[in-house]
């Protein structure tokens, strides 16, 4: 990419650049997406470890390998986008925690609520006392 605005892609687009409707093999790597197929006769561990998670997202694996710090700086010069916001593995798994975490909050009683329960039985417990 030439440093310029980031160009969002969805699944679909993605999932058609797997090295047989499309020439090109898109993999997506944390919800960034690469145009590896220069690199392919390049990759140390050969092109079928790429091309068998092309269209799709390899993230996982390609994490589980432990690429090294290299690996990983020689990545960047292929990417080409970004996976569009609503169909992102880690900002929907966040984005519905954080709601879960808003409904039980809304859901608890608040400080006043419980004022007020506590002075609504002190008042009927003082009423039958006396």
């Amino acid at each position: 990419m030439d440093g310029g605005a980031t160009v969002y892609y969805t699944l679909d687009e993605i999932s058609k650049h797997d090295g047989k409707q499309d020439p090109r093999v898109w993999i997506i790597l944390k919800d960034i997406v690469y145009d590896v197929t220069d690199y392919l006769d390049d990759h140390p561990g050969g092109a079928d470890l790429i091309t068998e998670w092309a269209g799709k997202d390899g993230t996982k694996e390609f994490d589980n390998f432990g690429h090294s710090a290299d690996a990983k700086k020689e990545l960047k010069k292929y990417k080409i986008g970004e996976v569009v916001e609503e169909q992102r593995k880690k900002k929907s798994k966040k984005s519905e925690k954080q709601k879960e975490a808003n409904q039980k909050q809304s859901e608890k009683p608040t400080s006043n609520d419980i004022k007020y329960n506590r002075s609504c039985i002190s008042i009927i417990t003082c009423g039958l006392c006396g």
